[in-house]
């Protein structure tokens, strides 16, 4: 089974409330993610203990460039989100690097499945 995991303090809210629909994920993650797997979506530290919220479907996996994520695709990131700008300062911060438009992301859309 594969987990999409993301920060308490950044997205526990959203998910909780099931206002975040997608990830956008540094790199090529095409390899790891597929349209209609089945994974876990959980929050808490990298490498440390993580609560799972729920699990999700994969509804479709694009590897793009951060220049042409629509804003649809940015706003179902985080929905506080507006911009290409945004989504550069966040994915810069999680992954402690610069990140710039050209910048290649696996975007992932998820939804959740209740049980």
């Amino acid at each position: 089974m594969f987990a999409l995991n993301f920060y308490t303090d950044l997205y526990g809210d959203v998910l909780r409330n099931n206002r975040k629909t997608v990830t956008i994920r540094l790199g090529d993650k095409s390899d790891k993610y597929q349209s209609g797997m089945i994974v876990w979506v959980t929050i808490g530290p990298r490498f440390g203990r993580r609560q799972k919220l729920y699990s999700a479907i994969l509804d479709r996996v694009e590897v793009k460039k951060v220049s042409e994520l629509s804003p649809r695709e940015i706003e179902r990131e985080n929905p506080e989100f507006r911009s290409q700008d945004d989504v550069l300062s966040v994915l810069g911060r999680i992954y402690d690097e610069l990140v710039t438009p050209e910048h290649r992301v696996t975007v992932i859309h998820f939804s959740r499945i209740d049980e």
